[in-house]
């Protein structure tokens, strides 16, 4: 039995925010700007994002299971008396206990059904999605719903990067509050939540996107954690919050707030996710450049685009910039959601036509997996 995509939809909460406009909805750390943010944000070329945050009264507005559970309901199919596996990655979710889709589907209501909760960063979106698509192929469930949700603000707000008194906030005039590895991803990442229909056959109108295959790739035995939270990194390795004698000690260390070793990042994502990823995935699956009609990657930042583009060329899978597409400038990098937000675009975009092949790519830099996905239109 096949899998398809019978249905996609996104969910952005509030309206957009600016690049002028981040930093006060975020905070202050110590009350001083940060010195890195134009830097990074003249890098990765994102012009707005969505925050679940009042631009006014600066409180939450959503929780990651009220994001998640709005996508689900924006399925132009959706009756939550009518779900049967309910699949869900995060990488933030709203607590540590329970699992993230029993919380989303407590926020649907309905009846009964299968959940199931995966972990991970950008990629556990597409193991929620591939966990689905198995159900289905199976024979497990006559349909199932697949969703990838991200509540990233909640990790960057200025309030978790603990108290700088007044001495110390003098002599961080004229340098950094935050290490850049800190600061770094407190101006790449939103909030959003994106989800998917899976059915054994094609909608009977419209577009369906055939689930040909989803292979990921993980290089963790090769290379220290690179993007993690939750921790502090100390001689290549995590110290977990739970280590420290207190939380606020945690919160004084910054152990709360998401961090990337942004050396180790810029040496190793782009050749991981071409030469041990595309390369070995492309020829078990007899994949060729020429048969991929669209290249979707979910990229970070601007400033891997044209790193990856030369590297897939100089390694023999050229995919010309016409049959990329991305919308990072206008739906900024949601992390989980982001593979599901970008083909949701251009699924009702009327650019798709029966037969082409979509080439989805999805790296996470947590320990260096990467994801490939390919579908079909039909």
């Amino acid at each position: 039995m096949d899998a398809y995509i019978t249905d996609l939809a996104s969910f952005l909460p509030n309206k957009p925010v600016s690049n002028q406009e981040m930093e006060a909805m975020l905070g202050l750390v110590g009350d001083l700007p940060s010195r890195t943010r134009r830097i990074i944000l003249r890098n990765n070329r994102i012009e707005q994002r969505y925050y679940a945050i009042d631009p006014i009264t600066l409180e939450q507005t959503h929780t990651n299971a009220e994001l998640t559970a709005e996508a689900v309901r924006q399925l132009r199919s959706y009756d939550p008396h009518n779900i049967h596996t309910l699949c869900c990655g995060t990488s933030s979710p709203d607590q540590i206990m329970p699992g993230h889709a029993s919380m989303v589907h407590g926020e649907l209501k309905g009846g009964p059904c299968e959940v199931v909760s995966t972990a991970g960063i950008c990629i556990c979106g597409v193991t929620a999605l591939k966990q689905a698509c198995m159900q289905v192929a199976l024979g497990e469930a006559p349909s199932a719903i697949a969703t990838g949700s991200e509540l990233a603000s909640s990790f960057m707000r200025a309030s978790l990067c603990g108290q700088i008194s007044d001495e110390r906030a003098e002599q961080l005039q004229n340098q950094p509050v935050l290490s850049f590895d800190a600061d770094f991803l407190r101006w790449m990442l939103s909030d959003g939540a994106g989800a998917a229909k899976i059915s054994p056959a094609p909608a009977q109108e419209g577009l369906s996107l055939k689930v040909e295959w989803i292979d990921q790739r993980s290089s963790a035995h090769l290379f220290e954690p690179c993007m993690y939270a939750g921790a502090i990194k100390e001689q290549g390795k995590l110290r977990g919050w739970r280590e420290f004698e207190t939380i606020e000690q945690a919160v004084e260390s910054h152990a709360f707030l998401i961090k990337q070793d942004v050396k180790l990042l810029n040496e190793e994502i782009i050749p991981t996710s071409v030469d041990r990823a595309l390369l070995p995935i492309a020829e078990h699956r007899g994949l060729t450049p020429e048969s991929v009609d669209w290249f979707l990657p979910h990229y970070s930042s601007d400033y891997f685009r044209t790193r990856l583009y030369d590297r897939m060329q100089e390694q023999g899978f050229h995919i010309p910039y016409d049959r990329w597409f991305t919308n990072l400038t206008t739906k900024g990098n949601t992390g989980a959601a982001s593979i599901y937000i970008i083909l949701e675009e251009l699924f009702y975009s009327g650019r798709l036509k029966k037969g082409q092949r979509v080439l989805c790519f999805i790296p996470e830099s947590g320990r260096f997996s990467v994801c490939y996905m390919l579908l079909t239109v039909c």
